[in-house]
């Protein structure tokens, strides 16, 4: 059977993208690759792990002979690319660990990829037909949504932050072996999403955990960055439809149409 390798799959979205992927696409075995650092916990795929279609693998996509391995002797075909560093105050604090991560990671898993998919630009090897790359991205590589409007596939990117300048490089890293050699590859940027198992530095687990406490609710500034707020498992069901049907080379937006700011 061949398999999906899901990196940051103990984290908050991968962990949903597993379970969703177990319950609807018996097709293959499912590979979870995570670093555990803060953001990722072995406890999100407590459900996934009682099946006999997943393994649970540490370790860090900037690894070249892990991914190497992993690719060639569990047969895997589709790599389903979630594992970030993601926290915007911590990419000012430090960017330099989001541009080892997000950035050098990704080249990483694409570069191993063509390496075992394709014999050279445009030659896919017979047995890896349906080879696919999925490379989840954010909204914020767009900015910020004014009072009115939203973001389409079209819009041109301004990251404001290091974390989003590090996510737009990877995906035009990610369209660049797109169009350069040929590899199947899909992005979908995501708006923020929500959902159970949240990291609890995240705006809303952060508004809860401080009104449950009588504490101030810390906002960012003065609380207008609107942002398009998006149920976490309407995302992965969306991320598995790009996967199956999405046309190569295509970035596909996900959003939840639900566009509020912050102090909202």
């Amino acid at each position: 059977m061949s398999a999906v390798l899901v990196t940051g799959a103990a984290g908050f979205i991968g962990s949903h993208f597993v379970d969703y992927f177990l319950q609807v696409d018996s097709k293959y075995e499912v590979i979870s690759l995570d670093l555990l650092t803060y953001a990722g916990r072995k406890k999100n795929l407590e459900l996934a792990m009682h099946s006999p279609r997943h393994t649970f693998v540490q370790g860090d996509i900037r690894d070249p002979e892990l991914i190497a391995r992993l690719i060639r002797e569990r047969k895997v075909e589709k790599i389903v690319h979630f594992a970030a560093e993601s926290h915007v105050d911590n990419s000012i604090a430090d960017p330099g660990v989001f541009l080892d991560t997000n950035v050098l990671g990704t080249h990483n898993l694409l570069r191993c990829a063509y390496a075992a998919w394709m014999d050279g630009p445009g030659q896919l090897r017979p047995e890896f037909a349906s080879a696919r790359f999925v490379h989840i991205s954010t909204d914020e590589v767009y900015g910020s949504l004014g009072p009115t409007g939203h973001f389409t596939e079209t819009t041109p990117y301004a990251p404001n932050s290091p974390y989003s300048a590090s996510k737009a490089s990877s995906d035009h890293l990610v369209r660049s072996y797109n169009r350069t050699y040929g590899l199947n590859t899909i992005t979908t940027n995501c708006s923020n999403n929500f959902g159970p198992r949240q990291h609890s530095e995240k705006l809303i687990p952060t508004v809860i955990r401080t009104a449950l406490s009588g504490q101030s609710i810390p906002v960012y500034g003065k609380g207008q960055n609107v942002r398009d707020w998006l149920y976490v498992k309407d995302h992965v069901a969306a991320v598995h439809r790009a996967m199956e049907s999405g046309k190569s080379g295509e970035v596909y937006n996900v959003g939840g149409g639900t566009e509020l700011a912050n102090l909202d």
